[in-house]
């Protein structure tokens, strides 16, 4: 365990333990976005030359282009429907700017699109071409709670994220946010991200918070970004049924996606397959979800979706579907935070019945290792791709209410990534060298918030938005495939 001594800034500190960087702030939107911006502005300063990379080398066009475009598209929704959030990205310009990182508003915000950028672009491009299939799939997730799935009836939960390492390794801050008025959270996220973007977070509410993508999927609508409606939710919502409002409100169906979301105070858990005219939620307090990169709902998945991979065991949707499904009947009554570590790590291949065969179709992702001779679709992510599972998090209701979580940065599994070796074994990503990081292999680690009283703050349940009064919320409590009793 390596723990760097903390650095102190006026309504904010960080450290460094074991792979990820530790960061606490606090104050009102400019003060404690300025001390965010502060303390990651170096981080940010290698994301920045690595965006200048990556976005020439993924669409062909600078990121300077997207900086523009994006900020034409998003600056005055951001001033005026979100102006608290606004505040707090000025604050991360004014940290940054401060401690030698030159950045301005547009940067950020763009940054902070930056999840939804494969759907905005899908309806900017002059080509019009959908790269691998529509939008890119990632993380795998479980929720579960109740006397019959859980070692002790309340929730358990565990996810990790895989994606391209060369943004995936940025994904190493632990954010405590503790605002003036809203609920206090602590959430995984990259430097100068006001929201997690992976996700993961548990809030003072209560609620904990997880997610997959939805991979292929193809419709966007210019709306409000999935990165201020959850933010929104996390920060102002009390309820399931208000993180669902919040989520389905100007809902653009960018990083669409199954939201799984635990109250640890109803001791209950609820799945929201969020799509763009279509969404299904379902809600539980004795049983499980999980999530793999493809939706149960028929509509999402042949209405919105191309090659969602769902049936077929080949790929990392539909074999993580069967090994998910599998672990959780396996585990049934014992499930707790040791066995969700070993699930999330699990290396299982159930299209080859290998124990240990650690691949793109495992739960531990890891697509650097595979050789992709299996694969029945040509245009998804290539042989010995640099893609796979960054972390892993696990976290249950005790976890959750003392405000932290168990993380393990590099892989699920621990296996390290050295990034000369893997060059140097598939030159075809020698371009990439540069800019991508070694993750050696890092303990499991804990999280919890110094102090969770939150008392000093303003109206903690004040609301920021306004729910309608219908809610048009589509629950199904009753398909058997979609959730296990």
């Amino acid at each position: 365990m390596y723990i760097m001594s903390k650095k102190q800034i006026k309504n904010g500190y960080s450290y460094n333990k074991n792979g990820w960087k530790y960061i606490s702030v606090k104050g009102s939107p400019k003060e404690r976005g300025y001390a965010y911006g502060y303390l990651c502005a170096n981080d940010f300063k290698e994301i920045q030359k690595t965006l200048k990379f990556l976005m020439l080398e993924t669409y062909g066009m600078e990121w300077k282009y997207f900086i523009d475009e994006i900020s034409r598209d998003f600056k005055e929704i951001t001033k005026v429907n979100f102006k608290e959030l606004y505040e707090e990205m000025k604050g991360i310009v004014d940290g940054c700017n401060d401690n030698d990182c030159l950045t301005t508003i547009d940067e950020i915000i763009a940054w902070n699109f930056y999840c939804s950028i494969p759907y905005w672009y899908s309806r900017k491009s002059v080509s019009n071409i959908s790269k691998e299939g529509g939008a890119k799939d990632k993380c795998s997730a479980f929720m579960a709670v109740g006397n019959d799935w859980t070692k002790t009836g309340n929730i358990v939960c565990a996810h990790n994220s895989f994606c391209d390492f060369i943004d995936g390794q940025f994904s190493n801050i632990i954010l405590d946010l503790n605002p003036e008025e809203g609920h206090r959270f602590i959430m995984q996220t990259s430097p100068c991200w006001i929201w997690s973007g992976t996700d993961f977070f548990v809030t003072s509410k209560g609620i904990i918070g997880t997610e997959t993508t939805f991979g292929g999927f193809l419709p966007y609508e210019k709306r409000y970004p999935i990165g201020y409606r959850i933010r929104q939710a996390m920060q102002y919502g009390n309820t399931l049924d208000e993180y669902c409002e919040i989520l389905l409100k100007e809902n653009s169906g960018d990083y669409a996606n199954s939201w799984l979301f635990g109250d640890t105070n109803s001791n209950e858990i609820l799945r929201i397959e969020l799509g763009l005219k279509y969404h299904n939620i379902e809600r539980t307090k004795n049983g499980f979800f999980i999530g793999f990169n493809a939706p149960y709902d028929e509509r999402i998945r042949n209405l919105e979706i191309v090659n969602s991979g769902f049936y077929d065991i080949r790929r990392h949707q539909g074999a993580r579907m069967v090994r998910l499904g599998d672990l959780m009947d396996e585990n049934k009554g014992k499930l707790d935070v040791e066995i969700a570590k070993q699930i999330i790590s699990d290396h299982y291949d159930v299209y080859l019945l290998k124990d240990d065969n650690p691949c793109s179709r495992t739960v531990c992702s890891h697509y650097d290792l595979d050789a992709r001779e299996y694969m029945s679709d040509p245009s998804r992510p290539k042989p010995f791709s640099p893609h796979g599972a960054v972390d892993g998090i696990v976290c249950d209701t005790e976890m959750a209410k003392k405000m932290g979580f168990i993380a393990r940065f590099g892989n699920s599994c621990g296996r390290p990534f050295i990034k000369d070796d893997f060059c140097k074994k598939h030159k075809q990503y020698n371009n990439y060298s540069p800019y991508l990081k070694d993750r050696p292999s890092e303990p499991w680690t804990e999280f919890i918030c110094e102090t969770t009283n939150v008392s000093r703050n303003k109206n903690p349940n004040k609301k920021k938005f306004k729910l309608t009064k219908k809610s048009g919320l589509r629950t199904n409590k009753t398909k058997k495939h979609m959730l296990r009793m």
